[in-house]
């Protein structure tokens, strides 16, 4: 098991932590993505699913946004479908449609063939942490993986779907089958997680980028005991833990139950909604919308402004801290030279 480093300096870890940092915390997520053209030219030469088990290349993709635009925290470069693939799930991850299963699930069969997770099958990725570790100084790394239920919604629909139709039909119709499912892969985001904390990651965020399809009533239901035990059971690594969703405002308060210490709000609710909903004692992550970097520099910088204060109007309403970020991921054809720009000003604020 890997030394957890002390990062006394880190304003991501002290804002995670409920400390005061020296200034707001800033990251994106994506931030290693398709707006750098240091990331494109090397995915020109690589798929995204070899990238993701090439340690060196992780290692220099995850870098990649930190050297650039001097974020508070790297997040490690992977995909939610890694784990999947690395236990056997037949799947690709298709340019401009997304991970693709070639054969889904839809059957409790289908869900007792899946295989549990061994540490040796993401050995890449633990290994790309640990040359981060050594690589990022005072920086912080995140590790992540995707929450079970988008990883469900990608298993049973076989690939992005807009109405969920099948997930949902699994969920409601045949709902032993529906648990078994999300049981293993609860079990496999815990060992995809533990690999990543025991190589050295700083914090964790757990993604469930497709709850926001579902009810209070039903994630409440079907997802968030699941949720749960994910953050249960990593709890005693006493390390900074997110939990993020798109469209997920009605959600809120049940994920901060889920037992995160950070919740991750989208640009669609404001910071201080979000404390109120979440309650105190949690920190609050976002929530800028990605599309107004866009807008040219005096739309970015007010609305900008207007997040930091909101973050800290969330702070004096109960929330335990603020990180900065977008209320998802950045775009691909994003400025990169604004991100950067973005990055000083929230800074300087």
């Amino acid at each position: 098991m890997s030394t957890r480093r002390d990062l006394p300096a880190s304003p991501f870890l002290a804002a995670a932590a409920g400390r005061t940092p020296t200034h707001t915390p800033v990251w994106f997520m994506r931030q290693a993505g398709r707006s750098l053209p240091e990331y494109r030219a090397l995915r020109a030469q690589h798929s995204m699913l070899s990238a993701c088990f090439d340690s060196e290349l992780v290692c220099e993709i995850t870098l990649q946004p930190v050297r650039r635009h001097q974020v508070d925290a790297a997040i490690l470069f992977s995909d939610i479908v890694v784990p999947l693939r690395a236990a056997g799930v037949a799947l690709d991850i298709v340019p401009d449609v997304g991970p693709v299963i070639e054969h889904p699930i839809r059957s409790r069969a289908d869900v007792d063939a899946l295989k549990p997770l061994e540490r040796s099958q993401v050995a890449p990725v633990s290994d790309a942490v640990s040359l981060l570790v050594a690589a990022l100084g005072e920086v912080p790394l995140i590790g992540f993986a995707g929450a079970p239920f988008t990883l469900a919604s990608y298993l049973v629909e076989g690939g992005p779907s807009r109405n969920h139709e099948k997930t949902k039909a699994m969920m409601l119709g045949e709902p032993d089958t529906w648990h078994a499912l999300m049981t293993s892969l609860t079990d496999l985001t815990i060992a995809f997680l533990e690999a990543q904390l025991d190589a050295g990651v700083d914090a964790i965020q757990l993604f469930d980028s497709w709850a926001g399809t579902l009810s209070l009533a039903d994630y409440r239901a079907y997802v968030l005991p699941h949720s749960s035990r994910i953050f249960a059971t990593l709890a005693v690594h006493g390390v900074p833990m997110t939990h993020f969703g798109v469209g997920t405002a009605e959600l809120l308060g049940a994920m901060g139950e889920a037992g995160a210490t950070v919740v991750g709000v989208d640009w669609r609710t404001s910071l201080t909604a979000a404390a109120q909903r979440v309650g105190a004692g949690k920190a609050l992550q976002g929530n800028l919308d990605p599309v107004t970097l866009f807008a040219g520099w005096p739309a970015v910088e007010r609305a900008a402004r207007a997040v930091v204060e909101d973050g800290r109007a969330a702070v004096a309403a109960g929330a335990s801290g603020h990180i900065f970020n977008l209320g998802h991921g950045v775009l691909p054809a994003t400025d990169p030279e604004v991100v950067t720009d973005l990055v000083a000003l929230v800074h300087s604020l």
